[in-house]
């Protein structure tokens, strides 16, 4: 067990951490401010390899591990979260494309998600279907050729500018043997969008509904075979949840180090805030805990490296650790700042806001505590 990051991984690590400090905190204010979806800023991250982490290199992917994910993640998302979490988002798409597509289709859209010449969604959420997505029900019909959908999907990330929406459908009778995998792409005929949501934080990125009104897809478009959907869908969110992970410990470190350089400033009482033992104990604890939950990621994320088979049930304690504890940090960080945590001439109540919706997406932190009990009622090792 070696806890040493190799050469390679310290030198991406460098390359994330100095992109985020220097292209991503100084606009992430304006980002958040005015809903601005960078996409100057997320193409210069794709040219550094970040737009198509573990896609092969054949398509123009990075072909880096997990655990090489989490370590970028966390870099960038100290520079911004929002920003950070869609390209968690997009990469997972893309990943499934990868992992599950034809060589025809790796060919016709990886090299443009991997240059993000264009952006890519994951599409499973629905209206009447969020922590219980084997329920889905948005239609898919064969027809000839062609599959016809109908229905919608909640809450999307990149909904209404993404080029590529990789979508969850129903294309058999119910529960998750009936749900398949198909691509559609933007401007075809009878997909549509719903409003811009206004959000409490993840700003950077657009999220709208995405709706199909007898859209004609090409069967061409199914990722995989039928009945594919939902094993693909799960596989995705075992890596979606240790790139949500990655950005939370990547936002509380930023929050910490905030705080603990604003405690050397400060005074009451006649003393600086870093002079108050209660205070120092609290900055502890709040260390103490991000680098338990760093560790759980990457215990997990070498785990689904090496095809673990308790990997699933690691990828949701780390998820459900790390988002909990990141956002707590940054709560505790905004708390030792007092009332100027709570304005937004400091990034503290932004990097707040971002991170809470980390402990609801990709699962919810109440659906991973479901898994882990599930795999330990059925046996499995502790």
């Amino acid at each position: 067990m070696d806890f040493t990051l190799s050469e390679d991984q310290r030198a991406f690590q460098d390359v994330a951490r100095n992109f985020a400090a220097e292209q991503m905190a100084p606009h992430a204010g304006q980002w958040d401010e005015e809903q601005i979806f960078p996409v100057d800023a997320l193409r210069a991250a794709a040219e550094l390899g970040f737009a198509g982490i573990y896609v092969r290199e054949d398509v123009g992917g990075s072909d880096l591990s997990r655990l090489d994910a989490a370590i970028i993640f966390e870099e960038l998302a100290g520079g911004c979260t929002s920003t950070a979490a869609y390209i968690s988002i997009h990469n997972m798409a893309s990943w499934m494309i990868d992992s599950f597509g034809d060589d025809e289709q790796r060919a016709r859209w990886l090299p443009k998600l991997c240059s993000m010449e264009h952006f890519a969604s994951y599409c499973l959420t629905e209206p009447g279907s969020g922590s219980d997505a084997a329920s889905l029900r948005t239609k898919a019909e064969r027809d000839g050729d062609s599959y016809v959908l109908n229905g919608s999907k909640a809450f999307i990330s990149g909904g209404s500018t993404s080029d590529v929406y990789v979508c969850m459908v129903r294309t058999g009778g119910d529960g998750p043997d009936g749900i398949s995998c198909i691509v559609v792409e933007k401007d075809t005929p009878g997909l549509s969008f719903g409003k811009k949501e206004r959000k409490m934080g993840w700003n950077s990125q657009p999220t709208a509904a995405v709706i199909f009104e007898d859209c004609r897809v090409p069967v061409a478009n199914r990722i995989g075979q039928e009945g594919d959907g939902f094993k693909i869908a799960m596989k995705g969110l075992d890596g979606g949840r240790l790139n949500i992970s990655a950005c939370s410990i990547g936002a509380a470190r930023a929050c910490l180090a905030q705080a603990r350089d604003y405690m050397g400033e400060r005074k009451q009482f006649g003393k600086h805030l870093n002079e108050f033992q209660a205070l120092q104990f609290r900055l502890a604890d709040m260390a103490t805990e991000l680098d338990a939950a760093r560790l759980m990621l990457w215990r997990a994320a070498t785990a689904l490296d090496e095809a673990d088979p308790q990997a699933t049930m690691y990828c949701a304690m780390a998820k459900r650790f790390a988002t909990d504890i990141g956002f707590e940090v940054c709560n505790q960080a905004l708390q030792l700042h007092g009332g100027y945590g709570y304005i937004r001439e400091y990034p503290i109540e932004r990097y707040v806001r971002d991170t809470r919706v980390h402990q609801i997406l990709e699962g919810t932190n109440e659906v991973m505590r479901l898994i882990i009990a599930r795999k330990i009622l059925a046996g499995q090792s502790l």
